[in-house]
């Protein structure tokens, strides 16, 4: 009688019990990453969408140490013309800045 790879090893084999744990972390790891991505393309809009977030916005987001009251810091924004670049502190000249963050669509 011929045997195959597992030839005399029995379920309760250590080796087995690792392989199939192995086996299953990759798959419970694969299902998490799904679930991340649809729960992005929902939150984004589209698919499309999540991944340019994960591409884009994820590397650059980080926690800031600025507080209320602060100095702006010097910082250059890009001109209409796309090309140029002006200090924003030069525009503002003293006056107070105001952020608003939201959706006006």
């Amino acid at each position: 009688m011929l045997c195959g790879s597992n030839c005399g090893r029995s379920s309760s084999d250590p080796g087995m019990s690792m392989n199939r744990t192995v086996k299953w972390g990759f798959v419970g790891l694969a299902a998490a990453a799904v679930l991340v991505f649809t729960g992005l393309s929902i939150m984004a809009g589209s698919p499309k969408d999540a991944f340019q977030m994960v591409r884009y916005a994820f590397p650059h987001m980080r926690r800031g140490n600025l507080h209320v009251g602060d100095d702006l810091p010097n910082i250059q924004l890009v001109a209409l013309d796309g090309q140029s670049r002006f200090p924003l502190q030069e525009r503002l000249q003293g006056r107070p800045l105001v952020l608003v963050f939201g959706s006006f669509t």
